[in-house]
């Protein structure tokens, strides 16, 4: 339930329902727990990461949340945003901290009606 109750309290931060807490949604398992000690590894595991950037990317007018994700089978960071845009793009960063940044347009995040 950890991880469900994460996502639950990223998805109401990003669609401004409470104030963002710095806590991120994770989409795929624990692989991005790297630690240094290997050529080209980050000193920091992803979650420490996103932890310490999802308030300031959250800051960005446009972008709605952030997550772990894998791209091309490596750890990377995902910046969900409501629409692309060029200063968007210009704005966050290729990298944090050794994990690739990749922007997906998401649009509007909204919380689903309880049943």
């Amino acid at each position: 339930m950890k991880a469900f109750d994460m996502m639950l309290t990223a998805v109401i931060c990003c669609i401004g329902i409470t104030v963002c807490t710095g806590n991120s949604v994770t989409f795929a398992d624990q692989t991005g727990n790297a630690r240094g000690g290997e050529e080209g590894m980050p000193e920091k595991n992803i979650e420490e990461v996103l932890k310490e950037h999802t308030p300031e990317l959250m800051s960005r007018p446009g972008v709605v949340g952030t997550g772990q994700s894998l791209c091309d089978g490596q750890p990377c960071i995902k910046v969900f945003v409501v629409k692309e845009t060029p200063e968007l793009k210009e704005e966050i960063p290729d990298t944090l901290e050794g994990y690739p940044v990749v922007i997906k347009e998401s649009g509007k995040f909204r919380a689903l009606p309880r049943k």
